[in-house]
């Protein structure tokens, strides 16, 4: 499961899916991104505005659940991440883009033996062993083609506060670029 997927993180997240052989879900709040995140690699995108997200994985999942979580989210619809984990899955979380309270979906994680997990990028890029290891393995995939950063849009720095409105707009699929010349 792929929260907020037409993020930058989000894109990269469905890419490690497909290197390493698995299936991604990924969701947006509303389906006019839908066909842009299919081509450029989910398998599955749910519209969280538009469709029920609980029974939607129930569906691709053919009833298990999200073994594999990464959410940026946060906020209230960390119950519904729950809701649809299968047993014993995990829950990334690893932002807070809701801006909102997120309460532990105690509940749900006690009968289903749920990880709820907060990550961070310092995990990895503060142990030169780990990044070291992390940073092959993104160089490797650049190199023989099978990741493929995504920019939305670039705009020089004198339009900074354009890019921040483009950002707030939440049209982007894929980074947003500010260059400094």
């Amino acid at each position: 499961m792929i929260p907020a997927a037409s993020s930058s993180v989000g894109l990269a997240a469905i890419e490690i899916v497909k290197a390493e052989g698995g299936i991604s879900i990924a969701t947006t709040r509303k389906s006019n991104k839908k066909d842009e995140l299919i081509k450029l690699g989910a398998d599955h995108v749910i519209a969280t505005d538009e469709e029920d997200y609980v029974t939607r994985v129930a569906e691709i999942t053919g009833g298990k659940g999200a073994r594999v979580t990464f959410d940026p989210v946060a906020g209230s619809f960390l119950e519904k991440l729950a809701e649809a984990a299968q047993s014993g899955g995990i829950i990334f979380a690893y932002g807070a883009l809701s801006g909102q309270p997120t309460p532990f979906p105690l509940l749900t994680v006690l009968p289903k033996g749920l990880s709820v997990r907060g990550y961070t990028l310092m995990e990895i890029t503060r142990v030169p062993e780990k990044l070291a290891i992390a940073k092959k393995y993104i160089y490797d995939r650049l190199a023989d083609g099978r990741f493929h950063p995504k920019i939305a849009k670039t705009f020089p720095f004198a339009q900074t506060a354009d890019a921040y409105r483009y950002l707030e707009s939440n049209a982007q699929v894929g980074k947003v670029v500010v260059t400094v010349q």
